[in-house]
C-alpha cells in the first residue's frame, strides 16, 4: 500500500512539474510573439482558393498590457476594405465590442466569429495564451515548418480556462531553442479541427525576432487558405480611454 502511495505521488509530482514547465514555455513563447510595450502593427488579410487571391482586408491593430492580469487589450481599427473604413473592435478584458460608425452602435460580439477566410475575429487579437489556457506537455517533435524545414519542437496541449476565448483547445509546436511559435491547430468544444496555422518570416520587430507572417489552413478543406502578414510595427504611447467602450466614437488614432 505504501508503495503505492509513493509511486502515486511520484505520479502527481511529475505531472504538475509538467503542467508547470509547460505553462513556462507558452509563456515564453508569447512573450517572443508579443512586444513587451504598447505597440501598433497592420495586419493584412487574403483569402485563397485553391492557390487563387481572393478577398482582402486591412486592419490596424493597436494593443496594450494591462498591468494587473498580464493580458493585452486591443483596438483593431477595419482601413480596407472602403466599405468596412472606421469600423473599430475592442477587446477589453474577456469582452470583444464591434463599432459601426454608420450606426454609432457598439454591440458585443464572439471572437470565434468568422472575420475574413479562415481567419476569426480572435486570430487578428493581440493575446497572452499562457493566460487563457492551461498548458501540458506532450512531448518532444521534430515537425516541418511552412517552408518544410525540420524544426526541433516541443508539442502542448492547450485547455481554454475560459468560455469566452476564440478556441476550446490548442495543439501548439514551439522552437525549442528560440520559443518561437511554429505551428498551431485548433479545435472546437466539439473536439471538430477547425484550422491549423504555421507562423513564418521571423523579422527583427521592436527589440525581438517575431513571426510576420501566418498561414491558415482550413481543418475541412485544405484548399481554403488565409494568409496575415504583419508590418509596421511601431511603439505607441496608448492612451487608457482607447479602452473604454464609450470612448469609441471618438476614437482618432493619429
Amino acid at each position: 500500500m505504501i508503495a503505492r502511495l509513493i509511486a502515486a505521488a511520484l505520479v502527481l509530482a511529475a505531472t504538475a512539474a509538467s503542467a508547470q514547465t509547460a505553462q513556462e514555455i507558452v509563456a515564453a513563447a508569447d512573450k517572443v510573439r508579443n512586444p513587451g510595450q504598447p505597440f501598433s502593427l497592420t495586419n493584412t488579410l487574403v483569402e485563397y482558393r485553391s492557390g487563387k487571391a481572393g478577398a482582402k482586408m486591412v486592419l490596424a491593430i493597436y494593443a496594450k498590457e494591462d498591468k494587473d492580469n498580464q493580458q493585452f487589450r486591443n483596438i483593431v481599427r477595419f482601413v480596407d476594405p472602403p466599405r468596412d473604413v472606421g469600423k473599430l473592435m475592442l477587446k477589453n478584458g474577456n469582452i470583444l465590442w464591434f463599432y459601426d460608425p454608420a450606426s454609432k452602435a457598439s454591440v458585443r460580439m464572439s471572437p470565434q466569429q468568422r472575420l475574413l477566410g479562415q481567419a476569426s475575429n480572435g486570430d487578428v487579437l493581440t493575446v497572452n495564451l499562457a493566460k487563457d489556457y492551461a498548458a501540458t506537455l506532450a512531448g518532444s517533435e521534430q515537425i516541418q515548418d511552412a517552408d518544410r524545414k525540420p524544426r526541433e519542437t516541443w508539442r502542448l496541449e492547450l485547455m481554454a480556462v475560459d468560455e469566452s476565448v476564440t478556441y476550446h483547445r490548442i495543439e501548439y509546436w514551439i522552437e525549442k531553442d528560440s520559443f518561437q511559435t511554429v505551428k498551431g491547430r485548433f479545435f472546437s468544444d466539439s473536439g471538430r479541427l477547425l484550422k491549423t496555422a504555421y507562423y513564418r518570416k521571423i523579422e527583427m520587430q521592436l527589440g525581438g525576432p517575431r513571426p510576420t507572417e501566418a498561414i491558415i489552413i482550413d481543418g475541412v478543406d485544405t484548399n481554403l487558405v488565409t494568409r496575415m502578414n504583419f508590418v509596421d510595427y511601431k511603439a505607441r504611447d496608448i492612451p487608457e480611454s482607447w479602452f473604454q467602450r464609450e470612448f469609441l466614437p471618438r476614437f482618432r488614432p493619429e
